[in-house]
């Protein structure tokens, strides 16, 4: 096991781990840590605790110390001052003809390096524009070429629900998502229903995949036959969350009957040790009837 911390750089930015170095630190205590691009100033999201060597990534970068009132101050001041920044690095991306659109423009907490955001189509060779830059703020320049998705994480804006985009407002790391996901929420494949502002695949898909794909264990598919109390049917339409199917009755003449709406328990099972049965129907209901 490994004593570790976890401090974070921006609110909803990724968990970092480094070593407490013996400080008591509590969530929400603001600390000077050593990172791979020199000293950052970040907040502590975890307090001390131990973790499985295997989850610490090594070398362990440690806490410098805590951040003292003037590294706030600092910080508060150069963040004051990106603004500035990004306007003049547009009128610099312009002048140098480059293919990229700028999207924010960050100081470290102590104005030692300005980290330039960016999206493009194509890769970009922006080694002039960094000497440029370099000569105009005289600080270290580090230009970052970013994805859709992380764009809307900086940009941030209101999502289709009404509400800030949940990975601007919460959502520390993106997890995959595919458009089997919406396939299995039975939701419409419409790509103006299923992509955000980012113009990605939204990530809310994930978060009751689970429920959708439990609940679907337990209901036949779609187009399977099925023996319900009222004989056999075929399966039109599944709700995975009420746990019904739909249903469209075979006569015993083979022609189609009637679409019926039926619980679980109105449905003929098999189960493991018991033999086959049918319960009583609750929660059925016959949705169409043929003339």
């Amino acid at each position: 096991m490994t004593r570790v911390v976890g401090v974070a750089f921006r609110r909803t930015g990724k968990i970092y781990y480094f070593d407490p170095n013996g400080f008591k630190l509590e969530t929400g205590d603001y600390v000077v840590v050593e990172t791979a691009r020199g000293k950052e100033l970040g907040q502590v999201v975890h307090p001390p605790h131990d973790v499985s060597s295997k989850e610490v990534p090594e070398p362990l970068k440690p806490v410098l110390r805590r951040a003292t009132a003037w590294d706030l101050v600092s910080k508060d001041q150069w963040a004051h001052k990106e603004e500035e920044a990004k306007e003049i690095c547009k009128q610099k991306i312009r002048e140098h003809g480059l293919k990229m659109k700028l999207v924010r423009c960050e100081y470290n907490f102590d104005g030692g390096r300005l980290m330039v955001y960016f999206t493009a189509e194509k890769r970009v060779d922006f080694r002039a524009l960094v000497r440029d830059l370099a000569k105009t703020f005289h600080t270290r320049i580090e230009m970052r070429q970013i994805g859709d998705r992380d764009e809307a994480k900086m940009l941030s804006g209101i999502g289709r629900c009404g509400r800030e985009l949940c990975c601007a407002s919460w959502l520390r790391e993106f997890n995959p998502v595919s458009i089997k996901m919406a396939k299995t929420q039975n939701l419409p494949l419409n790509p103006s229903e299923i992509t955000g502002v980012c113009g990605k695949l939204l990530c809310c898909l994930s978060y009751e995949l689970i429920t959708y794909e439990e609940a679907k264990k337990k209901l036949p598919r779609v187009g399977s036959t099925v023996t319900t109390i009222y004989g056999k049917g075929k399966v039109l339409r599944v709700n995975a969350l009420k746990e019904t199917v739909l249903v469209r009755l075979i006569r015993e003449d083979g022609e189609e009957g009637d679409i019926v709406e039926l619980g679980l328990d109105a449905l003929y099972t098999k189960r493991k040790g018991a033999n086959n049965h049918a319960a009583s129907c609750t929660g059925c209901s016959v949705v169409k009837r043929n003339n």
